[in-house]
């Protein structure tokens, strides 16, 4: 869905996998790195940062135990737009050379540092700018509260390397404590165990003593406040926020649970939850013992908390067992799917469970059909070598590695499927692990020989080849079948008494998704004037009927459709809105318009991904 850059020159690096029974590190190739983590490798963070508003920069010490495994006389950092100014070595900080080479768009610089066979520790000294990818600097007319200004990061795929010099690879772990200094007035968090009310000195420790890869630092700093939902979860926002944020949420505790039961022990102690400011560019983000999230998840009626399971999902599949190299996205998105959808249906129940696997089997045949059956961009494993990673981040992997998942589900049982996956997280916990070492995983003690089974499942059509598989299993929902005979007969009956029989946020968005091809202008008013799509729609209904309503040039929306645009930075919302709009001459002028408005509010990705649409 990415528009896809073309590097000048590829470069190879290394990235963790796993450890053996004697502790040695493998490692695999990930492209979208320097670092050479056969040589020398990072182990643990020690950062001490202060967080200045006025210069819109972070500035301090980035302090890396390091293991030089090669004893050798380099280690090569990630680095992104930041200003370099001093590394030494060890804690009696000797001065060190280093050197920065050349630039690769996206991926910034190699960062040589001198050391010493005996190196334990390097100690990088340096800023941020205002080009960091990662760092979004709120005004405080930005916020929510609209009193203070906001920071926060968002690292994943490879932008951490613009707010830290790191090994900024998925395969790369380590632990990390962090002393953070900003405004007295303010509150910092971060993506480990965190404070829970604002301290009077602006001075907030941090520690994360769980090893995780560079693209799950996270901070964020803000007029911030905590409420609990119960004694291990709970939520942070702005104050206008927290209650409303908290309500919404209320089953966090429960979701943990059910997550629980079905995939073994919740190894992060807490699982809070932080609101953002709009320009948020995702619906979440997995940050360990914090998940980030947009505030268009707080619907008023606890609508769209399924977002809330799959990041929750997440500290399973991509916290706790994470992808090697970005062409193993999968592994994280895929299997969190099918995570999310088990715990939907633990809380919610079945018809719950039902609904959802048919809006996600049209979310896969969508995006099939927008990439072409045989696009090799439609494979679970992906090549993103010579690309932005940030490329290999679409629907697919989410969606077709759900199905794929479900394949074997069916194919072994559920009940014997979920033994293998409670084993697949335990065997694998807090690695770094390839799609190879999946399927040889699936293979030893799931398949095991077995030909008629391995045939059922066509491991290699799912994972290797593009397009959907013959045995895709079927998805059906009878709360969506009654919608589908009212989508046959409304146009004779009226629309009058519909919203009476299509009630909830699912079977609104599939009553949408499914209106006719011809529909009129006169028909949309009459459906808009019945359930209130323009004005009353929460953030995924207004997204779904903002679709037709664009494309059917239904000009009462138009106000509506510019303002949803311009207040949030969701870039898969705002990129379908947008991919609409230029499909015609005067669509392409109208979000050209939206976008010159919007874009000091988008987030920086979201600003590439849209202009990259608009050209």
């Amino acid at each position: 869905m990415r528009k896809i850059y073309l590097l000048t020159f590829f470069f190879a690096a290394l990235a963790c996998q796993k450890k053996d029974n004697a502790e040695k590190t493998t490692f695999v190739k990930d492209e979208h790195s320097y670092s050479k983590p056969n040589q020398a490798v990072v182990k643990h963070l020690d950062l001490d940062i202060k967080v200045d508003f006025d210069t819109q920069s972070i500035s301090g010490k980035a302090s890396w135990q390091i293991d030089n495994v090669s004893k050798g006389n380099e280690i090569i950092f990630d680095e992104n737009t930041l200003n370099i100014t001093k590394v030494t070595l060890g804690d009696d900080e000797k001065e060190t050379k280093f050197e920065l080479g050349a630039e690769v768009k996206f991926h910034g610089k190699p960062l040589h540092i001198t050391i010493e066979p005996n190196t334990t520790k390097v100690n990088i000294y340096y800023n941020t700018t205002k080009e960091a990818i990662a760092l979004q600097w709120l005004t405080p007319q930005q916020t929510a509260d609209k009193k203070k200004p906001f920071l926060f990061s968002q690292g994943e795929s490879i932008w951490s390397r613009t707010w830290i010099p790191c090994q900024d690879s998925p395969g790369i772990r380590f632990t990390y404590a962090a002393k953070v200094t900003v405004p007295k007035d303010l509150m910092a968090v971060m993506s480990a165990v965190n404070p829970q009310q604002k301290n009077d000195t602006g001075i907030y420790t941090f520690k994360q003593d769980k090893a995780i890869p560079s693209y799950l630092m996270a901070i964020a700093v803000g007029d911030i406040k905590f409420k609990a939902i119960d004694d291990r979860t709970g939520v942070y926002a702005e104050p206008s926020l927290l209650d409303k944020s908290a309500w919404e949420f209320a089953e966090l505790g429960k979701m943990v649970v059910a997550a629980e039961k079905l995939f073994g022990p919740y190894r992060w102690g807490r699982y809070d939850v932080l609101v953002l400011p709009p320009s948020f560019p995702y619906g979440g983000m997995e940050n360990p013992n914090l998940t980030f999230l947009t505030p268009g998840v707080i619907a008023g009626d606890r609508s769209l908390t399924s977002l809330l399971a799959h990041e929750l999902g997440h500290s399973w599949s991509g916290n706790l067992v994470t992808n090697a190299t970005w062409d193993d996205i999968w592994l994280n998105e895929g299997f969190t799917t099918y995570v999310e959808h088990r715990i939907g249906e633990a809380i919610f129940g079945e018809k719950e469970a039902k609904m959802q696997g048919v809006l996600s089997r049209k979310v896969l045949n969508d995006n099939i059909a927008e990439f072409g059956n045989t696009n090799p961009d439609t494979r679970l494993k992906v090549n993103t070598t010579g690309k932005n990673p940030d490329d290999a981040i679409n629907e697919i992997p989410y969606v077709k590695g759900y199905d794929f998942l479900k394949v074997i589900e069916q194919a072994v049982g559920r009940k014997k499927f979920d033994t293998f996956i409670t084993n697949y997280f335990d065997a694998h916990a807090f690695q770094s692990i390839t799609t190879e070492d999946f399927v040889n995983y699936l293979n030893e003690n799931l398949i095991k020989n077995d030909k008629a089974l391995a045939d059922k499942i066509k491991v290699e059509d799912w994972i290797y080849k593009p397009g959907v598989p013959s045995n895709i299993t079927a998805v059906f929902s009878e709360d969506f079948n009654a919608i589908d005979s009212i989508q046959k007969n409304w146009r004779k009956t009226g629309v009058k008494g519909l919203s009476q029989k299509i009630k909830s946020t699912n079977e609104k968005q599939h009553f949408i998704d499914y209106l006719p091809e011809d529909i009129t202008v006169k028909e949309m008013t009459e459906i808009d004037a019945e359930f209130n799509f323009t004005k009353g729609g929460n953030f995924v209904i207004k997204r779904q009927w903002f679709v037709p309503a664009i494309r059917h040039h239904y000009t009462v929306a138009y106000p509506a459709i510019e303002q949803f645009m311009i207040a949030t930075s969701r870039t898969g919302s705002l990129a379908t809105l947008y991919k609409e709009m230029v499909k015609t001459p005067e669509g392409k002028v109208w979000a050209r318009q939206i976008f010159n408005k919007a874009k000091s509010g988008y987030h920086l990705t979201t600003v590439q991904d849209i202009e990259g649409l608009l050209k």
